[in-house]
This record gives C-alpha cells, sequence and structure tokens, in this order.
C-alpha cells in the first residue's frame, strides 16, 4: 500500500480544499526536539472521514498556508491525541492556536480510561488492535521515509478517525461531552504556547520565596530564555536549572563571582554572554521592588488535615470508579489538601459545576461527618450517616 505524500503547495491546497468541507479533521505530527527549542517539525498526518494523507513539511517550496487557514476553521473539529505539543507546534508556525480541538486523550479520562491514556491504549480499547510499535523511534527528520515508517505514522490518524465518532456517540449518552469541551478551553490559550522570557522563572521551582531571590531567579532565567531562543537550542544546553537556582541563592555582582557557583560551567565567565548575564543580575539586584515578583503568601494549612486528605482520596477513588471517569479529571491532589483544610471556602475545580455533582458535594458531606467508609468484606464502602 503505498501512502498519499503532499509534497507540493498545489497538492497541500487541493486536499485542505476537499477537507474544508468535512466535519471533522484528524491530525497529528512528528517532530523533533532533542537539539533544538522550537520542535523541528518532520510530517503531518491528516485524515478526514474518507480521505487521509501526510504532508512533508521539508519538501523544498512547500508553503503550509493553506493548512493554517484549515486549522482556523471554525467549523470544523480538529481531532487530536494529547494535543499539546501538536498545538504549541502550530502556534509557532502560523501565529495562531488551532480552533474547535478535540482531545481524545482527554475524552479518555471522561470515559474511565485513567490518567493520561496513551494512544496505543485507547486504539486497543476501542477498536480491539495491537499498534506495531517498531517504527515509534524514527527519525522522521531523515529522507526516504520508508513504506513502513510511513504506515506507522498514518495509523496515527486513520485509528483516531474510526473511534472518534463512537467517542462523542458515548460522551452525548452519558451527558459528558460538555466536560471534554469545557476542559479543552485553557489548552486553546494563546498565552500557554507564548515563550515570554519575562515568566520564564515561573517554569521553575521556587527554593527560598524571598524578594532578592526571586528577582534574581526571575531575571538569570530571562537571560537564559532568550539565548536559547536566539540560538534555537535547549534551555539546558545553556545553563542548567541548577545553575540558575545557585545564581538565585549566591547572587553574583561580578564575573568572578559567578564563575566560583558550582553549577556554572568552567571558564563561562569569559564569554560575553556572561557579562550581559552578570549586567542583568545586578539590574534585578538594584531595582529588587520593581523588577521582582510578588513573594507568594504562605497558604497556612489547618495542622492534622492529613487524615481528612487521605479518607477524601478514598472517598475520590470510590466515586471516580462508580461514574467510571478518571480520578485526576475531577480533582487534582492539592485540591483534595485544600477542600480537607477549608471545605466550601476552597478555590477549586472540584467544588464547581459537574465536578461537585460527581465528588464535591460528597467531599463537603463527609468533611461535615454525614457521609464515612466501612469495609465490606475486602472492599471500602461509602455509606450515609
Amino acid at each position: 500500500m503505498t501512502i498519499p505524500t503532499i509534497r507540493t503547495t498545489a497538492e497541500l491546497a487541493a486536499f485542505c480544499d476537499k477537507a474544508k468541507h468535512k466535519e471533522f479533521l484528524c491530525v497529528d505530527t512528528e517532530f523533533m526536539r532533542e537539539s533544538t527549542y522550537y520542535s523541528i517539525l518532520c510530517l503531518i498526518q491528516l485524515s478526514t472521514d474518507d480521505d487521509e494523507a501526510i504532508i512533508d513539511p521539508l519538501a523544498d517550496g512547500i508553503d503550509l498556508a493553506p493548512l493554517g487557514k484549515l486549522l482556523a476553521n471554525p467549523k470544523i473539529t480538529k481531532v487530536m491525541h494529547a494535543a499539546r505539543q501538536d498545538l504549541e507546534i502550530f502556534y509557532h508556525m502560523f501565529g495562531k492556536v488551532p480552533n474547535s480541538v478535540f482531545d481524545t486523550q482527554i475524552a479518555a479520562m471522561a470515559l474511565g480510561f485513567g490518567d493520561s491514556v496513551s494512544y496505543q491504549a485507547l486504539v486497543k480499547g476501542r477498536l480491539d488492535l495491537d499498534l506495531d510499535k517498531g517504527a515509534r523511534f524514527t527519525d522522521w527528520s531523515k529522507r526516504p521515509l520508508s513504506d513502513k515508517q510511513l504506515k506507522y505514522a498514518m495509523g496515527d490518524v486513520t485509528h483516531l478517525r474510526d473511534f472518534y465518532p463512537g467517542i462523542v456517540e458515548e460522551l452525548t449518552e452519558r451527558g459528558r461531552l460538555n466536560w471534554v469541551l469545557e476542559e479543552m478551553k485553557p489548552q486553546l490559550q494563546k498565552s500557554l504556547y507564548e515563550n515570554n522570557p519575562e515568566v520564564a522563572w515561573e517554569r521553575l521551582k521556587i527554593r527560598r520565596p524571598k524578594r532578592e531571590y526571586l528577582a534574581v531567579l526571575k531575571a538569570a532565567a530571562a537571560w537564559r530564555e532568550k539565548k536559547a531562543i536566539n540560538r534555537d537550542i535547549p534551555r539546558r544546553r545553556v545553563l542548567k536549572d541548577d545553575a540558575l537556582y545557585d545564581i538565585a541563592q549566591q547572587k553574583p555582582r561580578t564575573l568572578k563571582a559567578l564563575a566560583a557557583l558550582r553549577g556554572v560551567p568552567n571558564g563561562f565567565e569569559r564569554s560575553e554572554t556572561a557579562k550581559k548575564l552578570v549586567e542583568d543580575i545586578n539590574y534585578a539586584l538594584d531595582n529588587v521592588e520593581t523588577y521582582g515578583p510578588p513573594v507568594p503568601k504562605p497558604q497556612h494549612m489547618p495542622p492534622n488535615i492529613g487524615p481528612k486528605s487521605e479518607m477524601l482520596r478514598t472517598l475520590l477513588r470510590l466515586r471516580t470508579e462508580y461514574e467510571d471517569i478518571a480520578p485526576r479529571l475531577v480533582a487534582k491532589s492539592k485540591d483534595i489538601d485544600q477542600i480537607a483544610a477549608f471545605g466550601e471556602k476552597a478555590e477549586v475545580a472540584a467544588l464547581k459545576g459537574w465536578r461537585r455533582e460527581v465528588f464535591g458535594e460528597d467531599a463537603l458531606k463527609m468533611l461535615d461527618g454525614k457521609i464515612g467508609l466501612k469495609l465490606e468484606g475486602r472492599k471500602v464502602v461509602a455509606f450515609e450517616i
């Protein structure tokens, strides 16, 4: 079987012209990112209800603009699995996040497949097919690709096409389609995919929540982000996270002080980039009040909430098993602790909307002593008091 491969703008435009009349478009990508800041897009797989193709974005002279227009069409549902990385690639390619996206990984969580179910597991669960994983570690940037490799890549959207309608039907029957659409909204915010160096520090763990520490950490992280973007290399190739933590803690004002830090590579202080880093550190220290991020206010958790949290986690497991839904879609671990500590006043998603119906209301009843847990044989069950 020959896999249809699009290598020219005209071929892409023809495919997109037909696809724009369809209700849904299944989309996947293959990319490389081991040695670059931005993903190197190597393949784009597309399928509709009766057509499919692989786009070669590395083909000479191909213009992907017709695809960008198709992805921006709100009338077509773009079906993806674990969509975040694909959305990031398309955002940086076209300057906007595709809209009307349906993520089957999130949908699977709403149907009891567990947290972050893999594509292989979903294909097995919905279609009873075992996928060949032989081409999984292919270098997708190499040309030519074999028919086996192209077939493997194509399967990422043809199987998706086969089980997508059934998933939507089941979600609709169980009244959960809106749950999935609601969960998708944060993933479609462009701020999620913008590479703003001034907020790069937010990706790091805050070890010392003090104003000077945060100011220097912000400056060092912004400096690293700019260097990684300009050179198109991974952040860790500029400086590792541990080096940023050392810089924030020691606050070096000179190249000599910077060179003495354990996480800084030998000879780094002699580079022009090191001079700029020291300048940025000094600016941060001289302008702590205006440049430094506000210190996070410590949240004083009531003592001895551990037993309450454990009971609520057990209740969450019981309720999600009964409802056949992934626990993480209903409440995250920190949400449980917040409910245990603050009850109705907790500002968490688990106490709002459908999550409150599934779990939140019973969680509050448990804290009020109106729901308990007991053993029936070898099973823990919840009961009303």
